[in-house]
């Protein structure tokens, strides 16, 4: 059995369990794409993911992007633009090494 992960959530509400590895491969997609736009439209961060994982990811990549989304921020990562609508994305401090 794989190496499993309980996600956070911003708004305090019930994570979920999720395969380490696919955790730590969405997060680092997530950060790096971040990263290299400054600031990410959420409309557009799973495609950006999903051009940075391998083709063969198993799982909707959709999902375990907001999943892991929203992990980051409630872990301090990363933020939503305060006032801007619709929801952009950007790193807090430098990102992490994952």
């Amino acid at each position: 059995m794989s190496e499993r992960i309980k996600t956070l959530h911003p708004d305090g509400k019930q994570g979920v369990n999720i395969a380490k590895s696919k955790y730590d491969a969405v997060a680092a997609a997530i950060l790096a794409s971040i990263q290299a736009a400054g600031v990410l439209p959420f409309g557009a961060l799973a495609a950006a993911v999903a051009a940075r994982l391998p083709a063969e990811f198993d799982g909707s990549i959709g999902w375990y992007t907001t999943t892991v989304k929203l992990d980051l921020e409630a872990r301090g990562l990363i933020e939503r633009v305060p006032g801007v609508n619709p929801q952009q994305l950007r790193l807090v401090g430098p990102a992490p090494r994952m």
